[in-house]
């Protein structure tokens, strides 16, 4: 019996686009032999996925599901917006989105997971085969708390939990959790539209911040400034950009007269009780994917073996 190797299983991942155990099963069916795991997953119908594996998926889904103190969001992609409106493919997220509520937020252990028989990998490698596109789950997260709750909002809601932008928000208090769930859901809103980078500055990256007070001692340096001057106005600059991409810092968006902690601190009243922003999460679809640009006069004339009209 042949040794398999990880290597050859992602090998043979890469060549077919089958899922991993798949893979592992077909190098263990073929003796290792690469091509006839090849054809073995091929006859199983396991390798449809394999043609549409080079195509961008930057379309699709984020789908988000909440239970009480628990809350998990994915990002499914695909390579059209028409599949964002495929029943198929909508049930497809939202069940990649339970799993994730279960699992965990590694992508690779959704995948692993078995809904019914079959793994989520094999559910994913179904519906490519059945909807004709590329698709793949790109990323997942989960939040949770011990008391409070965590609230979600969708933007460009498909369905129920299907959109274009999501957003988790965990809440930490011993407060009403009616009271809670109203204000979580006002501050996920806020979230999807004003896109902090942290809940506040302690949570920026270092580098981040590094970088933007470069930018500004540069920028008083090139006019002239005194060390002493642009150190002051470094410092006053960064806390103008705190207010920008600080959560809590941030004007709120439902009442722009107060920052979003200020809004909290006025929440508590109603909540009865301490209220504290433990994390949060907002996904954009499709954020940070390299889309390809379709020139369509080139495809045709490609394909017609002629050259596009300049």
């Amino acid at each position: 019996m042949a040794t398999i190797t990880a290597a050859m299983v992602k090998e043979l991942r890469d060549k077919t686009g089958a899922g991993m155990m798949d893979c592992k099963q077909a190098l263990n069916e073929t003796n290792g032999d690469m091509e006839a795991a090849v054809d073995w997953l091929r006859k199983k119908g396991l390798s449809k996925a394999a043609k549409k594996a080079g195509r961008v998926a930057a379309e699709g889904l984020i789908g988000v599901v909440v239970e009480g103190t628990k809350g998990a969001m994915v990002e499914v992609n695909s390579e059209t917006d028409f599949v964002a409106r495929n029943d198929q493919f909508q049930g497809l997220v939202k069940m990649v989105a339970q799993v994730a509520l279960k699992t965990g937020s590694d992508v690779e252990a959704i995948k692993a997971a078995k809904v019914g028989s079959a793994t989520v990998e094999n559910a994913i490698a179904d519906a490519i085969a059945t909807i004709g596109e590329n698709m793949s789950l790109r990323r997942a997260a989960v939040l949770s708390v011990n008391a409070g709750v965590v609230a979600s909002y969708v933007h460009s809601a498909v369905f129920d939990g299907l959109g274009k932008i999501g957003v988790i928000v965990a809440l930490e208090s011993s407060g009403k959790a009616d009271e809670l769930a109203s204000l979580g859901r006002q501050i996920a809103m806020h979230i999807a539209a004003a896109n902090p980078q942290a809940i506040d500055a302690a949570g920026l990256d270092p580098q981040v911040v590094s970088r933007e007070k470069d930018i500004l001692a540069d920028k008083y340096r090139q006019q002239g400034k005194p060390e002493n001057v642009i150190e002051k106005i470094v410092e006053s600059g960064l806390k103008t950009y705190y207010k920008e991409v600080c959560l809590l810092e941030q004007a709120f968006i439902h009442d722009s007269g107060k920052s979003v902690a200020q809004a909290i601190k006025e929440a508590e009243g109603k909540v009865g009780g301490p209220v504290k922003i433990a994390g949060f999460v907002r996904y954009a679809l499709g954020e940070g994917i390299e889309k390809q640009e379709s020139d369509f006069a080139a495809e045709v004339a490609a394909a017609s073996g002629q050259k596009a009209a300049g």
